[in-house]
């Protein structure tokens, strides 16, 4: 898949946010990468570039106090040859791009692994009404 396709496809994932969601992301860039950086590969405890599909870096909205300003953008890594390597086909590269589009929302959102993994697993990432 071409990068500028796959990118689309992020663009696709974060269009599809409901509003009370979408109007909350405050300094955070998102942005792709073909693969993550060695200090990236670090901060999530891997050493396979293969297994990191994403990567959020920053202060969750919830650590967020009255004194945060002034900082620099959080960011979330969607890291492009892993998801394509993962997927046999181009339905799966997108599905795959919004699953890890909102597991690292989730972490921004101030969610930690073991409830993203629940609220997937249960299906409510793409729930409207569901927190997340």
């Amino acid at each position: 898949m071409k990068r500028e396709r796959f990118e689309k496809l992020v663009e696709e994932a974060l269009a599809s946010l409901p509003h009370r969601f979408a109007s909350r992301l405050e300094n955070v860039s998102i942005v792709v990468a073909d693969w993550a950086a060695p200090v990236q590969l670090e901060r999530a405890g891997l050493s396979d570039p293969h297994r990191l599909l994403g990567l959020y870096e920053g202060i969750p909205l919830t650590e967020r106090h009255r004194g945060y300003y002034g900082v620099l953008p959080d960011r979330i890594t969607i890291f492009r040859v892993p998801i394509e390597e993962m997927s046999a086909s181009d339905e799966e590269i997108r599905r795959q791009v919004r699953e890890t589009v909102m597991h690292e929302l989730g972490h921004f959102f101030g969610m930690d692994e073991e409830r993203i993994r629940k609220r997937m697993v249960d299906g409510a990432e793409g729930d409207e009404e569901s927190e997340f």
